[in-house]
């Protein structure tokens, strides 16, 4: 008898532990069961492996008065990880600028690579919720795509994560985000990334 309590508990357990593992984010699911069908027809693609995909999201956030002051790296690095979900990590120096006062090695800036859920929660919260709050936008640059299906745009203030505290904010720095996907094309990316939601400015605009 007791051995049968076991197993049925053991089976629970690992019932939770399988839903818990299956969560899917909310711009995920959308893409699968939605974009993703729709994208194979509009780009006229044979197979569903060839619609283009998000793989990463990389966000960089420099540091220059690190040089000067450890506390500011420290500072950045928990900004950067409460905006991510995830560690951000040192980003250092690959060569000595002098005029820069710049030596090899040295902390210049933080760095975080997202991918899976999180890279996919990121971008929601982006969309949804960080944009709309930067005062007079007006959307995103149509031409920051990078020739081979990658895109980058800048935030110049990151007090519009809600994620952070204002108060607790000493310094207003910006970052930069870089969102690669699978697309071979700045236009498979761009069909993707209108249909993830990202707000573009019209390209008449000349913004």
């Amino acid at each position: 008898m007791a051995e049968t309590k076991t197993k049925t508990k053991t089976k629970t357990k690992a019932k939770t532990k399988a839903k818990t593992n299956g969560y899917v984010p909310r711009m995920k699911a959308t893409y699968e069961t939605e974009l993703r069908p729709r994208l194979q027809g509009e780009l006229e693609l044979s197979s569903p492996m060839q619609v283009p995909r998000l793989t990463k999201i990389t966000l960089n956030m420099g540091v220059g008065e690190a040089k000067t002051d450890a506390k500011q790296m420290d500072s950045a690095l928990d900004e950067l990880s409460t905006i991510a979900g995830q560690r951000a990590q040192v980003r250092r120096a690959r060569k000595s600028v002098a005029s820069f006062k710049l030596r090899e090695g040295m902390p210049v800036g933080a760095r975080v690579t997202l991918r899976g859920a999180r890279m996919y929660e990121f971008l929601d919260r982006l969309v949804s919720i960080a944009l709309p709050r930067i005062r007079d936008f007006r959307g995103l640059n149509p031409r920051s795509f990078d020739g081979r299906g990658n895109y980058s745009l800048g935030v110049r203030e990151q007090i519009i994560f809600p994620e952070l505290n204002y108060d607790d904010v000493s310094v207003t720095r910006g970052l930069d985000v870089t969102i690669t996907t699978s697309a071979e094309t700045d236009d498979g990316a761009r069909a993707l990334l209108v249909g993830l939601g990202l707000p573009f400015a019209s390209a008449d605009r000349g913004e």
